[in-house]
């Protein structure tokens, strides 16, 4: 793999589709990668659904959508979110749309058998971004799934957490998580003091419930559009 551009961006964006759009969205799941695949400066990207509850369960939810991005440069990204005919045609069916630019911070694991991000020097004591990423084995799944919604409910509630949200490629073996939480020491709280989540992760480890994971942070700098049940209060 080439080596990654020192001035990357990431961004995540979330969509809410209603009605007749909910089915046209749903077939872009497949139809739209082509288009994606010509999108100048696109590095890596996954168009996602998520689950019921917040994202945090098998059942799926029809009407969200998650669109994450790696872009060679931040000017890559505005251009696709203010020119391209493909993100106009996701945004005038949306009836919400929210877009969070990012950089990364810590970047460990493979997405599809590599890792997509460039880690670069940006410190903040606002906001942080985690993605996490995992390919599930199959023979893990049930089990996977007995601890996944009571982790989603204690990751929204736990302090300085901000947003979370269950997506993922396919349904139930192919998971992802999008949380942002107030600082990284509330993060890392929950990470490292939350006795389920301790006790997930290592499950997890002994084990080996997956073929492939990642874990990413990233410091949010900028927003585009808006979304009722988030808002970030920036200092960048």
């Amino acid at each position: 793999m080439k080596d990654l551009p020192i001035s990357q961006v990431s961004t995540f964006t979330l969509f809410r589709f209603r009605g007749r759009h909910a089915f046209w969205i749903f077939g872009q799941m497949q139809k739209a990668k082509k288009k994606f695949d010509r999108v100048p400066g696109l590095l890596f990207y996954k168009l996602m659904g998520s689950g019921g509850k917040n994202g945090f369960s098998k059942m799926l939810n029809v009407n969200t959508y998650a669109l994450h991005c790696v872009w060679r440069s931040e000017s890559d990204a505005e251009k696709f979110f203010t020119e391209s005919a493909l993100f106009s045609e996701f945004e005038t069916r949306a009836t919400e749309r929210y877009t969070i630019f990012m950089k990364t911070v810590k970047a460990h694991g493979l997405w599809d058998k590599r890792n997509p991000y460039s880690p670069q020097d940006v410190s903040s004591s606002g906001p942080i971004a985690v993605i996490t990423r995992a390919r599930i084995r199959l023979r893990y799944v049930p089990k996977f799934w007995r601890h996944v919604p009571s982790l989603g409910t204690r990751a929204t509630q736990a302090k300085g957490s901000i947003f979370s949200i269950g997506i993922g490629e396919y349904p139930w073996f192919m998971q992802a998580t999008f949380s942002i939480w107030e600082s990284r020491e509330a993060m890392q709280a929950f990470a490292y003091g939350s006795a389920l989540h301790t006790d997930v992760i290592r499950k997890t480890r002994e084990l080996g419930w997956y073929s492939e994971e990642l874990f990413a942070n990233f410091v949010p700098y900028k927003t585009l559009g808006s979304w009722k049940d988030l808002r970030l209060e920036l200092d960048r």
